[in-house]
């Protein structure tokens, strides 16, 4: 998984098809679902994964609505194709679930 270092970055990556999930180091939910990550990642070798730090990044949330991490918005081309956001823990199921939605 990529980390996001930059808001030039998350532009030239989102015109790809891209899947970004908003975490933080200091929630529980996201290290729930971050040891699922690789196993999912390899179920979907189309997309380009990337980790977006919540703190380091908060205008980037506010301009994606995102208010609840762990939190996942797929792009393809430079649009937003899906979303998976809300305040609540997310299972693997239920992230393979959405990401097969919007193939």
């Amino acid at each position: 998984m990529i980390q996001l270092e930059s808001i030039e970055q998350f532009n030239e990556l989102k015109n790809g098809h891209t899947v970004f999930m908003f975490s933080a180091n200091w929630c529980p939910d996201c290290h729930f679902i971050k040891p699922h990550m690789p196993e999912i990642e390899e179920m979907f070798p189309e997309l380009t994964f990337v980790e977006v730090d919540r703190d380091k990044f908060l205008d980037l949330c506010m301009e994606n609505s995102i208010y609840g991490i762990p939190s996942f918005l797929v792009f393809k081309e430079g649009q937003l194709v899906g979303s998976f956001v809300s305040r609540f823990r997310k299972t693997k199921q239920e992230v393979v679930q959405f990401l097969n939605s919007i193939k």
